[in-house]
Parts: structure tokens; sequence; C-alpha cells
């Protein structure tokens, strides 16, 4: 199984559902059988670290997003992973509109995928510095529900 978390410019939102879920895919005895990323639809921050408040929030809970990099979604992307996992309903139609011909990726909401939150992952930017912890407890949510999908396909 491979997955591929997206948000707008991959420094916040899908770097950490990256490095959420690669913990917890550890954690569950499966990181050698599930490959993850990360892109953005936007090319702002390609090749630079996530933001230094998701980084803060992350390690406060065990997961170090220091060594990712951003990276934009390439129209490879979508014959290479099996989900591509939209944080937000305007990144999910950026997907859709760039997806190529022949592209065998399933697209979905990464939380409206497992009815969570309100189908979202909310831009932390917006909720101060309760808004990167807010985003983690979703991401931890979401993550866990994957794993859970993941082990009733494999």
């Amino acid at each position: 199984m491979k997955v591929l978390f997206v948000c707008l410019g991959n420094i916040c939102r899908s770097p950490t559902a990256e490095g959420v879920f690669r913990q917890r895919l550890r954690e569950a005895g499966m990181d050698g059988r599930v490959t993850v990323d990360s892109a953005g639809t936007a090319a702002w921050h390609v090749g630079k670290g996530p933001d230094p408040r998701t980084c803060r929030a992350a390690l406060r809970r065990g997961y170090d997003l220091s060594p990712l990099r951003a990276r934009q979604v390439a129209a490879e992307d979508y014959r290479r992973f099996d989900l591509m996992l939209a944080m937000d309903h305007d990144n999910l139609l950026r997907l859709k509109e760039f997806r190529p011909d022949g592209a065998r990726a399933e697209l979905d909401l990464f939380l409206g995928r497992y009815g969570l939150g309100r189908g979202v992952v909310p831009d932390p930017y917006h909720g101060g510095a309760e808004g990167f912890e807010q985003v983690l407890d979703l991401i931890e949510a979401g993550c866990d529900a994957l794993i859970s999908e993941i082990k009733g396909r494999l």
C-alpha cells in the first residue's frame, strides 16, 4: 500500500500526517508494508522544511518532522500511489483537476473518508498556537483509522 498526504504548501498539514503516520505504522509493526509521503498542490515551499510551529507542536508529541522537505504533487504520483488523501476540499479538487489519464490512485478527503471532524483538516494558521494542536489531534485520529483500513486490506 502506498499513501500520499496532500495539502496546499506541504509545510504543515500533510507533512504532519506523513510524520504521524510513519510513527504509527512503526508502532503497529507495519512500516515495511506501507509507503508514505506528502506533497503540496502548490510549489511555493519546494525544498523547505515544515513550518517551525508545526515542528514544535509535533515534537511535543514525539514526532520529528525536521527531516521532511516540501515537494509539489507530480503526475507520476497518480500512478505511484494507491491513495492520495487531501486535507481539504480545495486540495481534493486540485488533485482531481490535474489527474492525468491512466492514473490509478484513489483520491479522497483524509478525514472525510472516516467521518472524522468536519471531514477536513483545518488550516492551522487560522487557529493560533491551538490550531497546530487541533491539527495534530485530527491527524492522529485519521492515521489510526487509516491503519485500521489498511490492516483490513492487507
